[in-house]
């Protein structure tokens, strides 16, 4: 082995079996998991009112288009 190729090896990752990667995949899993921040009660309904008013104010805005074109259909092609 030249000095270039030995370099290169040691750098290289490790190849890791498949029940090696799968213990590493699900240690990082809980790893995350543990930096999640549940939100609060209040969060919650802050969230969910905030939800509710927006998919509100969307039907409406596609309720009154729909019913604008329903009707400019109908003066249009006579009804």
């Amino acid at each position: 082995m030249t000095t270039s190729s030995v370099a290169r090896s040691s750098r290289e990752p490790k190849r890791l079996g498949l029940v090696s990667r799968v213990r590493l995949f699900l240690r990082q899993v809980v790893s995350e998991l543990k930096k999640v921040v549940r939100p609060t009660r209040n969060d919650l309904i802050t969230y969910t009112t905030v939800v509710m008013v927006f998919v509100l104010a969307v039907m409406t805005y596609v309720s009154v288009l729909d019913f604008g074109f329903g009707k400019l259909v109908l003066w249009v092609f006579g009804g």
